[in-house]
This record gives structure tokens, sequence and C-alpha cells, in this order.
């Protein structure tokens, strides 16, 4: 099997989870051995699986950081090539160089991700893994005042401290470039 590392990313509903869990049943019907990991903080629609919006799911590993990837991913690999998947990276510090290093060791890596904040910078842990990309999706939503194509995220409640703040559609909306305010 040649490694991969495919990231998808875009605004919040985008599909970016969709393609994922699609790639996902691929390597299951393959006979590979997955091992899917999402953050901790992530408690949407179940805390131990990666979940849609639509309601697709996949039994995930929690994790706070990178080194949590890689001691669960050395403790469980198996000895023939692994792929591993990342459910919203951005949320998950260290990420990305743990994922760097599991890619060198010729596993594939999948990866879900904004890879943009709300406030219009990009977050540092996607920024980490781009260069290693084999191939990047960009999954854009429908904008919800034009219904253009959207590749941003707007903040809409919630905090104002621009920290990662998880939510759905009651805190955030996809939106096209000329209708993204920027709230820096």
């Amino acid at each position: 099997m040649k490694n991969e590392f495919v990231m998808f990313v875009g605004p919040m509903f985008g599909g970016k989870t969709s393609k994922l869990l699609s790639a996902l049943d691929r390597y299951k019907y393959q006979g590979k051995n997955i091992i899917a990991f999402k953050p901790n903080i992530d408690e949407r629609y179940c805390k131990n699986k990666i979940v849609t919006h639509w309601g697709g799911n996949f039994p995930a590993v929690n994790v706070k950081s990178g080194q949590d990837i890689l001691r669960f991913f050395i403790k469980n690999k198996k000895d023939s090539k692994n792929v591993i998947a990342v459910d919203e990276a951005f949320m998950i510090e260290g990420s990305g160089l743990a994922l760097k290093k599991i890619f060198e060791d010729g596993h594939t890596v999948l990866v879900s991700s904004l890879q943009i904040s709300s406030d219009f910078t990009p977050y540092e842990e996607i920024q980490k893994m781009m260069p290693y990309a084999t191939k990047i999706e960009l999954c854009p939503a429908v904008c919800s005042i034009c219904g253009l194509d959207a590749y941003y995220t707007q903040k809409t409640a919630g905090r104002s401290d621009h920290k990662i703040e998880v939510g759905g559609s009651e805190m955030y909306q996809p939106r096209c470039f000329s209708h993204f305010v920027n709230l820096s």
C-alpha cells in the first residue's frame, strides 16, 4: 500500500467529515487497520465517535495532544501499514508534527479540519501538516447569506476572544468572501 497524507479542509458545514468517513469506508473494505482520533474537547453528537452533521459515524479515540496520538498509535499499531484518521485536527495541539511523523513512518494519514479561524487566521496545526499532504481537498459549504460557495466560517455567537470554541449552527455560519465579516 502506497501511503498518502490526505486533507479535507474548508469551513463549517462543507462536508469535510463526511468525505473523511467515505474514505475510511473504502479502507475498511480493503481490510486496512484503521485508527481514528478526535479532540477530547469536541463532544458534539458523541464523545467516542467521529460524527457528521447528518449522523454518519466512526469509532474514535479522544485525544488532547499530538503526543496522545503518537502514544496510542505506537501501542496499537499492527505490523502492516495503518490508516490514521483525525477529525478536527486544528483542535489538537501538536497534531501537525505527530501526523507528519506517522506519515514519514509509511502510514496513510487522513485529516478533516477547518484550515482558517473565524477571525481569518490560519490554524497552526494545519499549517504544520499542509506541506506534507499528498492531496488537499477544499470542501466549500454554501454561504448562509447568498447561496454561493462558502470558504470561510463566520462566528455569530459565543465568546469574542477568538479562542477555539466548539459549536454548530447556533454559533457558526459558512460565508463566501463577500459576506465574511472579519471580527478581529
